[in-house]
C-alpha cells in the first residue's frame, strides 16, 4: 500500500490568521466555501484579491467552490474560478447536478474537490469521475448521528489507488486529524484554532523555555 504524506490545510476567510499560518510554513494551502466567506466578512467580489493574496504568501492550493444549483450554472462558475490562476481548485458540490459538473471539469483538467461527501458509495462515485479531493464533514457526521470516524475512513480505503484522496473537512480538535490520519485518511482542512492546536503543547513551550534559560546561564 502506498502511504501518502499529510498535509494540513487552514479553513478559513480570516486573511491575518490565514497569513500567519502560511508564513510559518505549516499548512499547504486554504479551503473556503461561501459559508466560511460570508463568516469573514467577504463577498464574492473579493475572490480575486484573496487568491492573488494567499497565492503570494506560499498557498500551494487555494479552493473556492463553485455555485448555481444546476450543472450548467456550476461549470460556468467554475470557470470563472479557474481563471484566478494555476493554484485554485474548485469545490463542487455532491449533488446529482454538482457529479456531473464535476465529471465535466475533471475532463477539462481542472483540481476538483467533491464537497459535501456523506457515504462511501457517493466516495466511490468521487473516485470514478477522477475527482482529486473528497471533502466528508467529520464534525456535522457526528452531529447527524454518523459514526463519521468509521464512514470517513471506509472513504479512503474504497479510493485507495485511484488517485481520489480524502481531504477530511469539520475538524473539531487536534485529535480528530490525528485519529482520521492512523485510519489512513492523508488530507485534512481546519479553522485556525484547530491547527494553532494540533501545533502547541504546554510541555513543549516549557522545555523550550528551559532550553533557553539554560542558554541565557551558559552566556548566550
Amino acid at each position: 500500500m502506498t502511504v501518502i504524506a499529510p498535509r494540513l490545510y487552514v479553513d478559513s476567510a480570516d486573511v491575518d490568521r490565514v497569513s500567519r499560518l502560511l508564513a510559518a510554513g505549516v499548512v499547504h494551502g486554504v479551503t473556503t466555501n461561501p459559508t466560511i466567506l460570508e463568516r469573514g466578512g467577504r463577498t464574492a467580489g473579493e475572490i480575486p484579491e484573496l487568491y492573488a493574496r494567499w497565492e503570494s504568501e506560499g498557498a500551494a492550493e487555494i479552493f473556492f467552490q463553485t455555485w448555481g444549483g444546476d450543472t450548467a450554472s456550476f461549470v460556468r462558475n467554475a470557470e470563472r474560478i479557474r481563471e484566478l490562476g494555476p493554484r485554485v481548485a474548485v469545490k463542487v458540490p455532491a449533488t446529482a447536478a454538482g457529479f456531473a459538473a464535476a465529471s465535466a471539469l475533471v475532463a477539462d483538467g481542472a483540481t476538483v474537490l467533491v464537497t459535501a461527501v456523506y457515504s462511501v458509495a457517493q466516495a466511490l462515485a468521487c473516485a470514478s469521475i477522477g475527482a482529486q479531493y473528497i471533502a466528508p464533514y467529520l464534525g456535522r457526521m457526528r452531529d447527524a448521528g454518523i459514526d463519521g470516524d468509521t464512514v470517513i475512513a471506509r472513504m479512503q480505503e474504497v479510493c485507495e489507488g485511484s488517485g481520489s484522496n480524502v481531504l477530511a473537512a469539520s475538524l473539531r480538535t487536534a485529535d480528530d486529524i490525528v485519529g482520521l490520519r492512523l485510519a489512513g485518511v492523508p488530507y485534512f482542512t481546519a479553522a485556525p484554532d484547530v491547527i494553532e492546536q494540533a501545533l502547541f503543547h504546554e510541555v513543549s513551550d516549557s522545555s523550550a523555555a528551559e532550553f533557553d534559560a539554560a542558554m541565557v546561564r551558559l552566556g548566550a
